[in-house]
Formats: C-alpha cells, structure tokens, sequence
C-alpha cells in the first residue's frame, strides 16, 4: 500500500470517527427522558406507554423539525447528568427554568406557569403557611420546593424538612400522617388529590415558576425545537395540548401562549 493510499485511508477514519456522535440520531428520532410518574405532564398509562401534556408536546414539536421520539424512563435528579453527557437529547419533567440550572443546562422557552402550593390532610389545623412553625413538612429531594423549605426552615420555624425520592413519597407519607404538610407544584397536587382523597392544597406561593424542555448545553437541536414550540403557540397547538389535560385555556398572559426566546444564563 503506497504512502498516499494510506494517508487517505487514514483521513477517512478519523473524519468517520469524529462524525460517529452526529449519526447517533442519523435515524431521526429524538431520544427524551422524562419521571414516568408526574401526572398530568408525563406517566406511563396501563399499557406502559408514556403520555401527558409535556409527551404531546415534545412529541409534536419533534415532528415538527422531522423526528420521532423514543422517551425513557428516568428518577428525577439523574435527568440533569443524562442530558449534560448526551445520554438523552431532551428532558421532560415539569423541569423548572433556573438561573443556576442554566449554568450548565440549556432549556427552551418557556410554555407552563406554575406556582408552589402546600397541602395538608383534610381536617388537620392547617389552613396556612403561618400554621407550619413547629412542624413537619417534607418534598421531593432535588425540586425548587423542597430547595424553597431548607431556604425558609428558619424563617417560618419548620421543625423538620423531610426529603423525599418522589412526589408520590410525600403524598403517601402526608396522608399516613407521618408529615404534616408537604410542599410541590400546585397542578401536580390538584391533579393527585382527585386520586387521593383527604388531602387539599391549603396555600399557594407564588413563585414565577415556569417550566421548559432541557437539553444540553452543545445541544443542536435546541434553536429548532424551541422554532417549533413558537410555531405552536402561534397556530394554537400549544392552547389545544393544555385545554386536553388540565380543561381550561391557559391564561392570555401566560407562557403557555406567549412566544419567548432561549433563556440565557
């Protein structure tokens, strides 16, 4: 093999090598992980299938930029590594904007407002944050509420601060009685308690909370899915997809409706 043939062999691998993480998605499918149990944004129904309010979305704005999706199962915290390592393309979850995820995460535009809300057990003294001093109060580890009560344990005089591996740990802990009140995002508690009886939302703290799809910071497909999260907004997809799963329109003035750049850090 003469000098010349194999230095163009040579270049041909390297150049095959280095464009290997380009192919990965070559087959057009977008690979998404999302918490299987966050209803009404994402669960898996009887059949195993993933579906939701965040599903039809991300599923409708990857066609929209010509792929499919293949969504797998993740606990909430490992979704932050898995999207930083290319593991998964995209991460859905009720994720919320923040300026210290966007130090190392990048996200699309916002499309759901959300506010904080404490529940307590139906019946109990209760009725409001002031009525937590000396008291229990639990969340799931790695979410902004429960970050909010280790901020404010001092401030409102919580006696303790349970962590929890999911939502539904703190549900069921919180009607047991094992913790007086927990703190999450109000849809996910309302939509609970239609489940779970004896429980109630109590307060609402408004937080400026807003949900979006996270992705790597290197991601390429950042720029056109949130084009077509925009497009959707635009011709009403987005106010249909809300109407489906919560069954109101979403405020005029919200980001389910309002079209926005990508967040910067």
């Amino acid at each position: 093999m003469n000098f010349k043939r194999r230095s163009i062999l040579i270049v041909s691998a390297v150049a095959g090598i280095f464009a290997m993480p380009v192919m990965a998605n070559a087959d057009g499918v977008l690979n998404v992980g999302s918490y299987p149990n966050n209803p009404p944004f994402e669960a898996k129904n009887v059949s195993g299938v993933f579906e939701g309010f965040e599903v039809d979305i991300v599923t409708e704005a990857a066609k929209r930029i010509g792929m499919t999706v293949d969504i797998l199962g993740y606990d909430f915290q490992p979704l932050f590594p898995a999207t930083s390592s290319g593991r998964i393309d995209v991460a859905i979850s009720s994720i919320t904007i923040t300026k210290e995820r966007l130090a190392s995460q990048a996200f699309t535009q916002p499309y759901y407002d959300s506010a904080m809300g404490i529940a307590a057990r139906n019946g109990d003294t209760i009725n409001s944050l002031a009525d937590l001093k000396d008291k229990v109060v639990g969340s799931h580890s790695g979410s902004t509420s429960h970050k909010w009560l280790v901020e404010n344990m001092d401030k409102y005089g919580f006696a303790e601060v349970k962590s929890y591996n999911s939502p539904q740990d703190a549900l069921l802990d919180l009607s047991a009685g094992r913790v007086d009140a927990i703190t999450s995002d109000v849809p996910n508690m309302e939509y609970a308690f239609t489940k779970m009886k004896g429980m109630r939302v109590v307060e609402r703290i408004k937080s400026g909370e807003q949900y979006g799809m996270m992705m790597g910071k290197s991601s390429p497909y950042l720029d056109r899915i949130n084009e077509a999260l925009t497009a959707m907004k635009k011709d009403g997809t987005m106010q249909a997809i809300h109407k489906k799963w919560f069954g109101t329109d979403a405020p005029e003035q919200s980001s389910t409706v309002l079209e926005a750049e990508v967040p910067k850090g």
